[in-house]
């Protein structure tokens, strides 16, 4: 499939490997960010997370977690989270390529890992996590049609989906929305039409540069 092999190519380039290993020991956290291919048009799977969480409950996230012990590394945490939610074996996960990460509000390193799936993967959440299920055209986190910007630098974006197969309102925002954001991007090679702090013509030097400013202070 032609939009796939490209969309693969082009994530390739931004693959960090084992780049920043040598950052302070931090806690670290993986999220997989599953691309799918529906109706010919590049689209990511999402998660709402249960309300009986004790973190971030009812909030929309991509599949992932925090590392453990047993995890090879930063994409054998993604892999493993994203089986434990929503059912997804890791060798239907065709991993493309690891992007920078960020240091979300609680002080976990949050690495996105970016991969394929196949339309035809039906999900089975696990109700003790996750809630719901859905897919988002991965354009539509480039449109400023239904998307906010607060906080400082405006760093903080959201932006409120309506799923057409369920009716069903979500609220996209903060680090899944910042990542959503630069995954659309780099995979359609599009200017988000609203502000954005990194430069879309190299997005990854922001996150480098918040990185290690970030991190030096440890």
């Amino acid at each position: 499939m032609q939009i796939k092999e490209e969309t693969i190519a082009i994530l390739k380039q931004f693959d960090i490997g084992n780049k920043f290993a040598s950052l302070p020991v931090l806690p670290k956290a993986s999220v997989l960010i599953p691309l799918i291919v529906k109706n010919g048009a590049l689209c990511t799977l999402m998660t709402l997370r249960s309300q009986e969480l004790r973190t971030s409950p009812g909030e929309v996230c991509f599949p992932g977690g925090k590392s453990d012990p047993s995890d090879a590394d930063d994409v054998d945490t993604a892999l493993r989270e994203a089986e434990e939610e929503i059912g997804l074996p890791p060798a239907e996960v065709q991993v493309v390529c690891r992007l920078v990460p960020i240091i979300n509000k609680s002080g976990l390193l949050v690495t996105p890992v970016v991969g394929f799936i196949e339309e035809s993967f039906c999900p089975r959440p696990n109700p003790a996590e996750v809630s719901a299920v859905f897919t988002v055209p991965l354009d539509f986190f480039t449109s400023d049609k239904d998307h906010s910007t607060a906080g400082m630098m405006g760093l903080l974006h959201s932006f409120n989906f309506v799923d057409p197969d369920s009716g069903r309102q979500y609220q996209i925002w903060g680090l899944t929305a910042m990542f959503a954001i630069l995954v659309a991007a780099l995979a359609l090679r599009r200017t988000p039409e609203f502000e954005v702090v990194f430069y879309p013509e190299d997005p990854i030097s922001f996150f480098q540069r918040l990185l290690h400013r970030r991190t030096s202070k440890l």
